[in-house]
């Protein structure tokens, strides 16, 4: 069972649906996605290079933080080269990173959905939505 839901979820990634390049990105939308998965906003916005950053940041700091956990726990039992509070520091220093990070992520993408349609707006003639108004 779990290798045929594996190899359907696989095959949606091979055979995507054409996406309508033209449709708006709604910030609501993105920070949905942002926050079911982290860079998953920007995925959404289609800024692949930010989402794998955030990603790997994101999986950085939690990894450190387990870590750092993990030796405050069994510090006794090991020979390290910092003080047990200063593991115990590093701990919470890294948890604060990765909630900032998923945050700025969020606010990351619903900024760049905000800010989609910039691009087609600048890049339109001045003298068309001139004459367009003066039509009216």
């Amino acid at each position: 069972m779990n290798r045929i839901l594996i190899l359907i979820v696989f095959c949606s990634y091979l055979f995507p649906l054409e996406v309508d390049s033209l449709k708006a990105k709604t910030p609501a939308n993105a920070a949905k996605y942002g926050a079911i998965f982290p860079g998953g906003g920007q995925i959404y916005n289609g800024r692949w290079i930010k989402a794998a950053l955030l990603l790997s940041l994101e999986a950085a700091s939690i990894y450190q933080w387990s870590l750092n956990g993990d030796i405050y726990k069994n510090y006794d039992s090991g020979n390290y080269s910092l003080r047990k509070h200063r593991y115990l520091e590093k701990r919470n220093k890294y948890a604060w990173w990765a909630v900032f990070i998923y945050i700025y992520g969020m606010l990351d993408a619903v900024v760049d959905a905000h800010l989609n349609p910039f691009n087609s707006i600048m890049t339109e003639n001045i003298e068309s939505i001139e004459t367009k108004s003066e039509e009216e």
